[in-house]
């Protein structure tokens, strides 16, 4: 059987990610699975086939048609590089941005409440140290260079 490449069984396809209209800390599961399979750029062929279904099968999930057993999520969620939690807490009322790549017509989805800050603290805090030191050094240059003026002056 073949199928065609670009072929969306829920809507037409788009270059833009449509997020839903309603207030996305009600959204389903289905809908999130549709919303991060579009914010990567992927048909649901694509999706179907990383996944070992067939193009209807993983249709039905995204429409809510398929009840979806814990596994089958588990690995929906490896396959967009989260975890059950993350997928489940998909727009949870969580910060998150969307990022277009306008060369290649996809777009990279972040969750910044499950996002590990931390590295970022430690170089911003490591950034902000020096800027204070040189502060410190160039209060010490003017002093030293007005103490010079003071004798030139004498």
């Amino acid at each position: 059987m073949a199928y065609s490449t670009n072929k969306d069984f829920t809507e037409p396809p788009s270059k833009t990610v449509d997020l839903p209209s309603e207030d996305v800390s009600v959204m389903k599961v289905h809908e999130k699975i549709r919303t991060l399979r579009k914010s990567k750029g992927w048909s649901q062929e694509e999706m179907a086939e990383k996944l070992n279904l067939s193009i209807n099968g993983y249709a039905n999930i995204e429409r809510g048609e398929t009840d979806v057993q814990v596994s089958r999520l588990e690995k929906i969620a490896e396959t967009f590089g989260m975890d059950l939690l993350e997928l489940f807490n998909f727009g949870e009322k969580n910060v998150f941005y969307l990022a277009a790549d306008n060369n290649q017509n996809s777009f990279n989805c972040k969750n910044l409440q499950s996002t590990d800050f931390s590295n970022e603290k430690n170089e911003l805090a490591h950034e902000l140290e020096k800027a204070h030191l040189r502060l410190q050094q160039q209060e010490k240059e003017i002093t030293y260079l007005k103490d010079i003026i003071n004798l030139m002056k004498k």
